[in-house]
């Protein structure tokens, strides 16, 4: 037995059997050939797309159109990547919590850091492949120019260590958590700077290539391995000494210690603003006519799993708010759709997480059948659980939304577009409605709530992202036109009917609305004052298709419910 584990511990990758049992799950599971073929058909797509049109190219210049191919291949590439690892890395460990076998791999002689290194090389691994199956797909775009072959290297090799830095970040989270999704979304909080970061340099950086490599072969790497050597160890000092662990290998939270003990942000329920999306537990009788589902769900199933996942949200989102409150609000008023962008953004990572589970959770411990069998309708518990979801989201969002009130009253300029911060608030909240109802609508059809979570993101990702990726690839602007010209003439004058039809796939997304606002005017190179017009039928149609997917989603919920039909 002592020479077993010394083997166990010696010998991480090739006698670890928590690596060869998830590389045997993960590597044969129809899920991984579905998503490698999903991958390189975007990745081809975006290609395409992007091709030049031009029949004969001069090599020899270096075409812009191809420099703009390269570049917006990686760029999608390291996107798509960095959307992928923490889904693939978050669900590593408290995926052991959620099947309850924790308790059994804490005991099992596997040393924590075995265990760790096992579940971060297995859960990247189908990443790694499917980065390099589209090393095919760059090298078709070589022969254009405007970037070299050690370029290329240089860059898959930063993508693959931010890969790998991603998953460990994924990793920490999930030694931290009790749930995929809470674990999930922290990661993606703290991936997030680091991903618009490295998108920023790479774009600065443009015709640099020397500069380029050697930031990729030598700075890069370097930090990443210092970076995961930091992660793992956490990750491995968190399982080598647990916190309390009590049945079915599930954490013992206090929520009194865990707010003496908290860095930071400590959430106060009985105080303002904290009241607001977590109210005190009930000390007297439920009223009559009140919604039980609503009241159970408010006052004790979202600190049911301890306050972290909420301080962390508030405190990182809050972090990265104020540097771009500063540039985007005041410093630079007529950028200010680059802040709602950020708001918009994090509703859509923040805002599904509370109803992502609203159903799923309840099938998950087999109380499913009990709720449908009570004497509540199945609009009193869609309502119920929706209402609570919408009134966390929209508290958190809040929060990220003080600044723009504030900037409307202090900048001048910001008082002559009131319309067009009204409606940038009213699209932040349309989007907000939509995210809670379309992970809501999800957990009624899946099984488990990190499958609806994660449907959810691709949905919003196709909904929201997709048609504005395409726009990019196909060169249009997001509003604004020269003064003097009314949008709807230099549409007409500039735009074929396939970019007319690109720009109105849009019409659902509110990143589409929100650029399509006239949000105040900035001088041009030439000196000449362009001024954004703006294109209002998109926003309003914007919000007509919002309020049709809505009524849509709403009645495809209510009739799931009212035919208890079993999820598929």
């Amino acid at each position: 037995m002592p020479l077993e584990l010394n083997l166990l511990r010696s010998r991480p990758l090739r006698s670890n059997p928590v690596l060869q049992r998830e590389l045997l799950a993960n590597l044969r599971s129809p899920r991984a050939f579905l998503l490698l073929a999903l991958y390189q058909l975007v990745l081809s797509a975006v290609v395409l797309l992007a091709w030049p049109e031009t029949t004969r190219l001069d090599l020899t210049e270096s075409p812009a159109s191809a420099k703009k191919l390269v570049n917006l291949f990686f760029l999608g590439q390291y996107v798509l990547a960095s959307l992928m690892a923490p889904s693939f890395a978050a669900g590593a460990i408290t995926g052991e919590k959620e099947r309850k076998t924790y308790e059994m791999l804490l005991a099992s002689p596997l040393h924590p850091t075995a265990i760790v290194f096992g579940k971060w090389i297995a859960s990247l691994t189908p990443l790694v492949i499917l980065i390099i199956a589209s090393l095919p797909i760059v090298v078709l775009c070589l022969p254009l120019g405007g970037v070299s072959l050690y370029e290329v290297l240089a860059a898959y090799l930063g993508l693959t260590v931010s890969v790998l830095v991603f998953g460990g970040i994924g990793i920490a989270c999930s030694s931290y958590f009790r749930r995929t999704i809470a674990s999930l979304v922290v990661s993606y909080l703290l991936i997030l700077p680091l991903v618009i970061g490295a998108v920023l340099l790479w774009v600065s950086l443009e015709g640099q290539g020397e500069l380029r490599v050697r930031l990729a072969l030598m700075v890069l790497p370097a930090y990443g391995i210092a970076l995961l050597c930091l992660l793992g160890a956490n990750a491995a000092a968190r399982m080598l000494y647990p916190p309390d662990v009590g049945s079915e290998g599930e954490e013992v939270v206090d929520l009194q210690q865990e707010a003496r003990e908290a860095i930071g942000l400590v959430i106060q329920r009985d105080q303002f603003p904290d009241r607001l999306f977590a109210p005190p537990k009930r000390q007297s009788l439920l009223p009559d006519g009140a919604n039980p589902v609503y009241d159970k769900e408010i006052h004790s199933e979202i600190f049911s799993q301890g306050t972290l996942m909420l301080r962390l949200v508030i405190q990182i989102s809050m972090l990265l708010a104020i540097p771009l409150m500063a540039i985007f609000l005041f410093l630079r008023p007529q950028w200010c759709a680059w802040y709602a962008l950020y708001v918009l953004v994090f509703t859509i990572l923040v805002g599904p997480v509370f109803s992502a589970g609203s159903i799923t959770s309840e099938r998950e411990r087999q109380t499913l059948d009990l709720l449908l069998t009570t004497i509540l309708t199945p609009m009193q518990i869609l309502w119920g659980k929706l209402l609570v979801s919408l009134r966390v989201a929209a508290v958190l969002t809040s929060f990220l939304l003080w600044p723009v009130l504030l900037a409307s009253i202090l900048v001048s300029q910001y008082w002559s577009n009131w319309l067009s911060i009204a409606l940038m608030v009213a699209i932040i909240g349309v989007a907000i409605l939509v995210n809670s109802i379309l992970a809501m609508l999800w957990s009624t059809l899946c099984e488990k709530t990190s499958t609806s979570l994660s449907v959810t993101y691709l949905s919003l990702l196709a909904l929201y992202g997709v048609p504005l990726a395409l726009q990019l690839v196909l060169g249009l602007g997001q509003g604004g036109a020269v003064a003097g010209t009314s949008s709807s003439e230099t549409l007409a004058s500039s735009e074929t009917l396939g970019m007319l039809l690109a720009r109105w796939s849009g019409i659902a997304s509110p990143f589409s609305a929100l650029f399509n606002l006239p949000l105040g005017a900035e001088l041009s190179a030439d000196g000449t004052t362009v001024v954004a017009v703006g294109n209002l039928p998109l926003v309003a149609g914007y919000f007509l298709t919002s309020a049709v997917l809505l009524v849509a989603m709403l009645w495809t919920i209510s009739w799931r419910l009212k035919h208890r039909a079993p999820a598929g």
